[in-house]
């Protein structure tokens, strides 16, 4: 089977495992995130000369979110799945660890995953699915998966640590204000500048707005 037609039995397989997922980690937000890592790939094999192995940057973004931990999986839970299917599609066992390695390495994880990618296609994949967190995208999702989780909007008298806070605004600061100077490479750096505005400048104006000043 050819690399194309691989990529389209990948669409296809997560589309019908998160197509209208409720959390903010739908199959559209893994078309963002591809889209994301192949602009990234696109600016940064400049950099790289060329030395980016685009089939596993694909396939990186279009799984990320199989089998995640949010939804009760364990890392080895969605090696097997991702595994059986590449498997099962002809994909070479090399790719098919170099993506389990991705997507068992990409996440957050509340701040605790210090893992620092090892190969330029992990970089590629994390920075696209951070860029996906923040910016205009980044605050619908966020309220998207505060309603899911029947979170507050905002607490202003809650006395805890902001990491224990179960408020949604105070997920902004718990996680997405740190997103920009998270980024590995420079394409993903650049386009989060933008992105990180673009939260100041709404939570500016949700406290303003909050205390009845505008």
């Amino acid at each position: 089977m050819n690399r194309k037609l691989i990529i389209e039995k990948t669409k296809e397989f997560v589309k019908m495992k998160l197509e209208g997922e409720g959390t903010g980690h739908d199959w559209w937000h893994i078309v963002r995130v591809f889209n994301n890592a192949m602009d990234i790939t696109k600016k940064e094999k400049l950099i790289h000369e060329g030395n980016i192995d685009i089939f596993v940057v694909e396939l990186g973004a279009l799984l990320h979110d199989i089998a995640d931990h949010k939804f009760g999986y364990t890392d080895e839970d969605r090696k097997n799945i991702i595994t059986d299917f590449l498997l099962e599609l002809g994909v070479q066992n090399e790719i098919i660890d170099h993506v389990v390695y991705i997507v068992n390495n990409i996440s957050f994880k509340g701040g605790e995953n210090k893992h620092k990618m090892e190969t330029i296609e992990g970089e590629i994949v994390q920075d696209a699915d951070r860029l996906d967190a923040i910016g205009a995208i980044g605050i619908g999702r966020t309220f998207a998966y505060g309603g899911y989780k029947k979170r507050v909007m905002y607490d202003p008298d809650c006395e805890l640590d902001i990491k224990d806070k179960e408020d949604t605004i105070s997920h902004f600061y718990e996680k997405l204000l740190l997103l920009k100077d998270k980024m590995n490479t420079k394409a993903g750096y650049e386009k989060a500048q933008n992105r990180h505005r673009v939260m100041e400048e709404f939570l500016e104006n949700f406290h303003s707005e909050w205390k009845g000043e505008k």
